[in-house]
């Protein structure tokens, strides 16, 4: 740590909740990070595969373009911040590194809301490398506040991690609503205003830090080097193998690089792939009998773990003598197991999406309502106010030291509340009607002419068609007309029998 143990005895005089405001101030730069990170995350699957006909069209991409677009960005937020926490580490400090990262993503979710294809490749790839310097070095910052206090520290990250919980709670409540009864822009633009906000907060902070998280000067980096470099006397040998060092060999780098390279090729096959640019060959593809037993990129991800990433891992353990070789082995497994969990977890933002769109009955009439009702504005505001409470107690501890940083944070309070307070009135205002819709039933036809039959479960397969305008003109000679009632959740007021024209109508009449 950088600064002297009086700079350090200063930065802990201003306190809330007994920690240090500086803590706080590190909670809510991380909850509006967090805030814009799940707020897009949320929109980014609904978007790509909502019908490009409709209220609010989307992209109309398969699920599985969706999913496999969502797979590479979720894989490459977790390489980006090995690079982040280095050039943090040697180069920017963890501050700069933060407002680096924080700006960067800021301008990413400003290319998303131009809902452009360039502007959102673009914008995804900014968020990307915008993790890379945020997320690794925010902990780092914390870990060096309470470098001479370590007893606190686990109070301090369980008080960091809930600002990580209402972030992405807020987040994916206020943005997936604007996105779904406003636009997906204004939900894709709220995130970068509120990460925008994050980060000037954050900024306006500094002379509550002192020299917590600073540049690195050239001192530093002389006692980084120097205490990577040393070796134990022969006085001062441990336990078996605690100080052993295990350098990488050149082969150990090639192995390295390799396995770097199979894994981002794996990675980025799937976003070019969709856009007709594959970059692994199919003649990676295993195949019997004219059918596909594994597809190419299946085939070529097997063979860099085989050929290059377990020879790697498995020759660096072995070399470990027994004691760090089991630690080793044990951190093996567990991080063998963890992959499922992640895998689990972002279906949240997947398959969970699209499945609660499209199989979920979002309607709610009479006790169901009014229950929905209370309960949502229990955790809309309940959140909130507990919050604001601590926000209170923060500018009181440090608005001496930080008062523009905490009139910005006061600011976005205010437009936390300001849009909590529209949610509900529109909630409140928004009311359940059926309306009739006649559909067009014609058989669907396969290769041969004949009325397709569904493979599992035997049925014949008709397509299902709203009746429009034009369709009416020119009604197919096999169709058959079924009128069905169907519920609006609108919050327009509509007398009944109101006429109401569809989007297929709508397209149909431009």
């Amino acid at each position: 740590m950088q600064g002297t143990k009086e700079q350090r005895a200063d930065f802990f005089k201003s306190k809330v909740l007994g920690h240090p405001s500086g803590l706080f101030v590190l909670f809510f730069t991380e909850m509006w990070e967090r805030f814009s990170f799940y707020g897009m995350r949320v929109l980014l699957i609904n978007f790509l595969t909502m019908a490009v006909i409709g209220v609010n069209p989307g992209w109309e991409w398969t699920a599985e373009n969706a999913g496999t677009l969502f797979a590479t960005y979720a894989g490459l937020l977790y390489i980006t911040p090995i690079l982040g926490g280095v050039i943090a580490d040697k180069f920017l400090g963890y501050r700069n590194a933060v407002a680096v990262g924080a700006l960067i993503m800021t301008l990413g979710h400003g290319l998303m809301a131009l809902e452009t294809e360039a502007s959102l490749y673009g914008g995804l790839a900014l968020l990307v490398i915008g993790t890379g310097f945020f997320k690794p070095t925010m902990t780092s910052i914390i870990s060096e506040m309470y470098e001479d206090l370590p007893e606190k520290k686990d109070g301090a990250y369980t008080i960091f991690y809930m600002g990580v919980n209402a972030g992405a709670f807020f987040g994916m409540m206020l943005c997936g609503y604007l996105a779904e009864k406003i636009g997906w822009s204004w939900g894709f633009g709220l995130a970068g205003i509120f990460m925008l906000l994050g980060l000037l907060q954050f900024w306006f902070a500094k002379p509550l830090f002192g020299d917590i998280g600073a540049k690195p000067d050239k001192t530093t980096k002389e006692v980084i080097a120097s205490t990577s470099k040393v070796q134990p006397t022969e006085a001062e040998e441990p336990k078996e193998g605690m100080n052993k060092r295990n350098p990488f060999t050149l082969v150990d780098k090639i192995l390295t690089v390799l396995s770097s390279i199979f894994g981002l090729v794996f990675l980025l096959h799937g976003p070019f792939a969709i856009n007709g640019m594959p970059l692994i060959p199919e003649f990676f593809a295993i195949v019997s009998d004219g059918e596909e037993v594994l597809p190419a990129k299946m085939t070529f991800i097997i063979i860099g773990l085989v050929t290059f990433f377990l020879p790697l891992v498995i020759s660096r353990i072995a070399r470990y003598d027994r004691i760090v070789r089991d630690r080793m082995i044990t951190v093996v497994i567990f991080a063998f197991f963890t992959v499922f969990f992640w895998m689990s977890f972002e279906q949240g933002a997947s398959s969970l999406v699209i499945f609660a769109r499209d199989f979920t009955d979002r309607i709610l009439e009479g006790g169901a309502a009014t229950a929905f009702l209370v309960v949502d504005l229990l955790l809309t505001f309940v959140p909130l106010l507990i919050i604001t409470w601590v926000l209170i107690r923060l500018w009181k501890a440090s608005s001496h030291i930080i008062k523009t940083s905490n009139i910005i944070l006061a600011f976005c309070f205010l437009g936390i509340w300001g849009l909590a307070v529209w949610k509900t009135n529109r909630d409140l205002n928004t009311k359940s009607y059926e309306f009739t819709i006649d559909y067009v039933i014609t058989p669907e036809l396969n290769e041969s002419g004949e009325q397709a039959v569904d493979e599992k479960t035997g049925e014949l397969v008709f397509n299902e068609t709203p009746l429009t305008l034009g369709l009416a003109e020119n009604m197919p000679a096999n169709a058959t007309v079924e009128t069905r009632t169907l519920k609006l959740g609108e919050y327009k007021q509509f007398e009944p029998g109101t006429e109401i024209m569809t989007t297929f109508e709508l397209d149909a009449f431009r």
